[in-house]
């Protein structure tokens, strides 16, 4: 399974990333959970939510940065 690209992450709308962050770090509490008890599988995984997230808040945070900087006038 290769890591996922940002491009992905782009093209979501910002519901979705939002939902897409929230869903991801459920399942990174899952794994931490499935670690703790002994019960993991395949520890690659922490890898690929960790890199997913990553990508999700860093396209967040481009987000909220571009439309910080857009004056008030030109949003209505």
């Amino acid at each position: 399974m290769p890591l996922p690209k940002i491009s992905e992450a782009r093209e979501l709308s910002d519901e979705q990333l939002t939902q897409e962050i929230v869903s991801v770090k459920k399942q990174l509490f899952q794994l931490r959970l499935q670690k703790a008890t002994r019960q993991m599988e395949k520890p690659h995984q922490f890898k690929h939510f960790r890199h997913r997230l990553a990508q999700l808040l860093t396209v967040e945070a481009e987000r909220k940065k571009v439309a910080a900087s857009q004056p008030a006038d030109q949003e209505e």
